[in-house]
């Protein structure tokens, strides 16, 4: 029998699980509501969760919220769920999974899944953005993810051009960029019954019906100006688009189309910065358990 793994993707909505091999193969896949109780009754569900799985596995690969500590077992912060701050998973989970645990952050996850198997594999240089509640994603340099000096590299949530208080916080690209926001903005003027109905929401947005599609093009915009500020540091050759709102082919083609806007509107910088690829992610609501995966193969072959 091959080497299987468990490959557990915790968010604030869903904690998503797979069993997979060493080649990113899923053989059975799962998903359980993410309990709001606390930690004690989220480690009760992880715990179910595991022991389910642990004398068919070698190993636990999380992807996580928040700032994972380079031990790659401590989260930190913990995002949307605040209470997995300081959280060591592998001693949390020492007595039900013996084997190693190798935790990660959910956005680098994602890039990490692209490199591996997906739209960025085979670029030495290139980055993944994942559109959601705010921003995540990951920086790859030199075939490499760059983590940085803190393990923060990639957090483009809080990039902002507005640097007097208090504009920086409420002009931060995780604001004004978040996918959520703006189908719940859309939903909300068109006075959908769900304002956070994202099929009905692109339903007007490819049909061009205002004020969808210029609230559309306003995000789309941000999107863009956020890459044109990434490539402007790293020089990379292609970024690729997750998220959920990614499976809508309009919303690469229109990032695509703002960005050209936005050279053609700044000559030195059309001149100056060599125009990246944007494409959509192969992977979406599952980039997380390869990302996880993929961490935790070279983690173990440090």
């Amino acid at each position: 029998m091959a080497t299987r793994y468990l490959s557990i993707d915790i968010g604030g909505t869903n904690i998503k699980y797979a069993l997979m091999d060493g080649a990113g193969k899923i053989l059975e896949k799962g998903t359980e509501p993410t309990p709001n109780g606390g930690l004690l009754q989220f480690m009760a569900m992880l715990t179910e969760v595991v022991n389910r799985y642990a004398d068919q596995i070698k190993g636990v690969a999380v992807a996580a919220p928040g700032k994972v500590g380079v031990d790659h077992r401590t989260i930190h912060f913990g995002g949307a769920l605040p209470f997995l701050d300081g959280l060591d998973l592998r001693k949390a989970l020492a007595g039900v999974f013996d084997g190693p645990i190798v935790v990660e952050n959910d956005g680098k996850a994602a890039a990490l899944a692209e490199l591996w198997l997906g739209n960025l594999k085979g670029i030495q240089n290139g980055a993944a953005i994942v559109l959601g509640t705010g921003i995540g994603g990951g920086v790859i340099l030199d075939g490499r993810l760059l983590y940085g000096s803190h393990q923060q590299a990639g957090e483009f949530s809080f990039m902002s051009s507005h640097y007097d208080e208090p504009q920086f916080i409420k002009a931060a690209a995780g604001s004004t960029g978040s996918a959520v926001r703006m189908v719940r903005t859309i939903g909300t003027v068109a006075q959908l019954a769900d304002p956070g109905d994202g099929h009905a929401v692109f339903e007007l947005v490819n049909a061009q019906k205002e004020p969808a599609w210029t609230i559309f093009k306003e995000f789309a915009q941000r999107i863009a100006a956020l890459i044109l500020s990434i490539q402007a540091v790293v020089d990379v050759d292609r970024y690729v688009i997750g998220g959920g709102i990614s499976a809508q082919p309009i919303v690469v083609t229109q990032i695509n189309q703002a960005y050209s806007d936005l050279l053609k509107e700044n000559e030195i910088i059309e001149k100056t910065l060599t125009r990246p690829e944007i494409v959509t992610a192969k992977f979406q609501n599952d980039a997380n358990l390869f990302g996880a995966l993929y961490s935790y193969l070279l983690f173990m072959d440090k």
